[in-house]
This record gives structure tokens, sequence and C-alpha cells, in this order.
């Protein structure tokens, strides 16, 4: 889909995770109305985006003038006042906006949210807790988990299998993980194949278990 056929995005709650996801979008070539209650916030990202209002979107009719039910899809940001989001999600719902993202900040309130419309329901702070607790340990550079034990990550390629094609080294086989890529520096990203060939600063993209990637890295 081009950028210009990128459809609205309605993002209601712009703190730290609103406004970062609102900036994307908008970046990416989508129409984005951002909404806050605080008039400081509007101010401070009138220069940001493109459309942003001052209201209160736990009031249905109000959604409905800011014609909620036209957009694709809504993004509601608010993790704080538990009550605020689930009574957008719900006048969202209402007013038949499919596409519902919603933050949570615990289970309950997911339970919540997924009950009252939203049709995805993402932890922000959670994820980014799990997120660096695993790259503090310095043997991986980035890492995905998929909150079931499966994860990518991008690690410095370990000893054992540098020098050597991955049809030699066997990752799969002997380390349960998949090379899915190499990066070197001053190089495009290598789709991996059986014959790439690992050299030592080169940077490996791979998946599988965590406890398998972290026994990979660690060698």
């Amino acid at each position: 889909m081009s950028a210009n056929n990128r459809k609205p995005v309605l993002v209601i709650g712009l703190g730290r995770f609103g406004i970062a996801v609102a900036q994307t979008l908008e970046s990416i070539g989508h129409e984005v109305l951002g909404v806050d209650t605080r008039p400081e916030l509007v101010q401070e990202y009138a220069r940001d985006l493109t459309k942003i209002v001052e209201a209160d979107c736990t009031n249905a009719a109000v959604l409905d003038q800011l014609g909620a039910a036209d957009f694709d899809a809504a993004v509601v940001a608010i993790g704080t006042n538990i009550e605020a989001s689930v009574l957008i999600v719900l006048a969202l719902s209402d007013l038949g906006v499919k596409n519902i993202w919603a933050k949570a900040t615990n289970d309950k309130h997911a339970r919540i949210l997924e009950r009252t419309g939203a049709a995805h329901v993402v932890f922000p702070e959670q994820r980014m807790g799990e997120r660096v607790a695993y790259l503090l340990n310095e043997r991986l550079l980035d890492f995905i988990s998929f909150g079931d034990e499966f994860a990518i990550a991008r690690l410095k390629a370990p000893e054992p299998i540098v020098g050597l094609p991955l049809m030699v080294s066997e990752c799969r086989k002997r380390f349960e993980v998949t090379v899915i890529g190499v990066k070197r520096q001053g190089e495009d990203f290598i789709h991996a194949v059986p014959d790439t060939l690992i050299l030592p600063a080169d940077e490996l993209v791979v998946s599988g278990k965590i406890e398998n990637i972290e026994k990979f890295a660690a060698m």
C-alpha cells in the first residue's frame, strides 16, 4: 500500500506512548488526528501533528463530532486513567470502529478493554521492561519477544560459528536457532542462505526460543 493510500487513524491520549504512535504514523504516510484533554500537550505538539484537538473523548457525542466513525483505526493511548480508557473504547465500539488498539496497565485492565471492544491490547511498559532486561546482559543487541517463549534477536556472531558457512555450523540442528540474516558494517542486510559465510564482525538476526537464543549468544 502506498503512502497516499494509507487510511486515517485517530490517536486519543498524547502522553509519551500516544505521541510516539501518532508521529510515527504520520511519518509513514497516515493521516492522523491526535486528541488529548490537556491543553498544554495540545499546544506542545501542535507543530508535530497535522491535526490535533483538545477534547474529552469519554463523551460519545464528542467522538461523534470528531468523526470517529470515519476512521479506519483508533488508538486509545491512555493507561493511568483506566475508567477513561474503558469508556472511550466502549464509545468507539458503539460508533462502529472495528480496529481499536488500546493501552493497558495490567491484565485485568486488558480483559475489560477486550470485552468492551478493543481488538488489540498492548502493554508498552511491560514489553519495554522485558526488552531492557534481556539487553542488559550485553550479549543481545536487540530483542523482540512474541510472548510465547519465542523471540527474534540481533547479536554478535558467536565465536564457534565464525569462519564457517551456515551449512557447516548447522545452527538450527546444533543450537536450535535459525539465522535469518547477517548485517555487516557498511553493507546492506544479507538474507541468510546455507552458504552464507559468517565473518568475525558480523551481526546476526536469529529466531528461536528465548532460552536457546541466550545460550547461542553466550557461546
